[in-house]
């Protein structure tokens, strides 16, 4: 029998098409959505692979035939769908798997207003429902229910999807830019011309058309092999700066007039200055910036320096846009180049990011290297991974060796050891026998020697 636990995940369903699922499956899905959520309508839409248009309509069906009423948004990228259930307050499933392969594909769900559905908050629910539902030989009955069927609707949400954003970053007095831009065949082929048109940039695209079996690369700029093609474009043609951006358009990765990688963090710092500074402006005294605890220590000393106030959560979305609540936290910001924003539902938008570093780099003379030179502290390990058979055995052995007189531990989220100029952590995967290590120090020496150092004992 078909394993359900291997494809719903922590935050939402990914898995390979036709082996781990289908059209099937997915009208399932849609239905168990909607019996779980109590929605009388919810919005669809999904991104460029070759099974997301009939996994979609499934999904549609399948929802429809369960009471709801569907809007049918089409081709999108995954902020423009929580863009529409922010405007039409709907629930809302967008048809993706982000930067896996072609043969994946996935479903990432959220309630009205872009509010986060995972395992905590309806998904498990769902899962089982479905479970419920499939039989011993895979086959899935869903039962009939004894409501008139939803209507099924088509609108196009990708003007004001662009519109909602421009509105949120004043680019009006920017100074003319050369930007290079990678979709990676990927959904920012389709936002980007729209969210650009009419501002002072010349674009360079660079496989801009969607294909979602991405002949280029892999659409994943956090893998550093597929941001070359952009680094090499910058240089050649001059550009002040590069974009890249995954299979589904929410993360934006940045590369500066060099075609030099900038750490997410530097954006995270750059782009929480900013919004400090309009809230203080609208009266807040004291904005509160959520980052996750993998972000460089640069983040919270440049949010207090700026009197803000730093709130350090878990890596994960469900754990950012929670604490986003808590606390109204007016921006958040993960090392993975996810950037969350209270004026976007507090969703995550890498679009809305590259607009804020276009305008803080457009609102001044100097190169984008020079401008986030301030927010570039301290020397970074990236994240590491390695293969263990275990993890809390290795974990223990680091933290005995490291976790000594004069540094600090936490286990908010694996094991983080702190000194005075240093920290590292690591953190067990979810989902595969791997250990997640991060370092940084002041020093890049040190930085060195604390990575070979950790890597020894978990490889050991």
């Amino acid at each position: 029998m078909r394993d359900l636990k291997q494809l719903v995940k922590a935050y939402d369903v990914r898995g390979v098409v036709p082996d781990q699922w289908d059209e099937n499956l997915s009208r399932a899905f849609g239905a168990a959505f909607v019996q779980v959520t109590g929605a009388s309508a919810i919005v669809v839409g999904h991104d460029m692979r070759p099974s997301s248009p009939s996994l979609s309509r499934a999904f549609a069906e399948g929802a429809a035939g369960y009471g709801a009423d569907v809007v049918l948004i089409g081709l999108c990228s995954t902020d423009q769908l929580y863009y529409a259930s922010g405007s039409l307050d709907l629930p809302g499933a967008m048809f993706t798997a982000s930067h896996n392969p072609a043969e994946y594909n996935g479903i990432k769900l959220c309630r009205a207003g872009a509010a986060p559905v995972g395992q905590d908050t309806g998904l498990s629910e769902i899962r089982e429902l479905v479970e419920s539902w499939t039989a011993a030989d895979d086959t899935v009955t869903v039962p009939a229910r004894d409501v008139a069927p939803g209507a099924l609707s088509e609108q196009d949400t990708l003007r004001g999807y662009a519109d909602h954003l421009l509105g949120l970053v004043d680019l009006t007095a920017i100074r003319p830019l050369k930007v290079a831009v990678d979709a990676g065949n990927g959904m920012g082929g389709h936002t980007v011309p729209t969210v650009f048109d009419g501002l002072p940039i010349d674009l360079v695209p660079m496989y801009f058309e969607l294909d979602g079996t991405f002949p280029n690369h892999e659409a994943n700029p956090l893998d550093p092999k597929n941001l070359v093609d952009l680094q090499a474009r910058v240089r050649e043609v001059g550009a002040d700066l590069g974009l890249a951006f995954d299979g589904d358009a929410d993360r934006c990765f940045v590369v500066d007039e060099r075609g030099e990688p900038v750490s997410p963090s530097a954006i995270t710092a750059l782009v929480a200055a900013r919004e400090i500074a309009r809230a203080r402006a609208a009266g807040e005294a004291e904005p509160t910036i959520i980052h996750n605890l993998i972000t460089s220590w640069t983040v919270p000393e440049v949010v207090q320096e700026l009197g803000g106030k730093p709130v350090r959560t878990r890596v994960g979305h469900s754990f950012i846009k929670q604490e986003m609540a808590v606390t109204d936290a007016v921006f958040g910001g993960e090392h993975s180049a996810h950037y969350y924003f209270r004026d976007f539902w507090r969703a995550d938008t890498g679009m809305l990011a590259a607009l804020h570093v276009l305008a803080a780099l457009g609102g001044q003379p100097d190169t984008l290297s020079a401008l986030t030179a301030e927010y570039d502290r301290y020397a970074a390990s990236g994240e590491i991974n390695s293969t263990v058979a275990d993890q809390a055995d290795r974990t223990a052995a680091v933290r005995a060796a490291y976790a000594v007189e004069g540094t600090e531990v936490d286990e908010l989220d694996g094991l983080t050891v702190a000194g005075p100029d240093w920290w590292f952590n690591l953190r067990a995967s979810n989902t595969e026998p791997l250990l997640r290590l991060n370092v940084e120090a002041k020093d890049p020496a040190r930085m060195a020697e604390l990575r070979e150092g950790v890597l020894a004992i978990v490889r050991a």
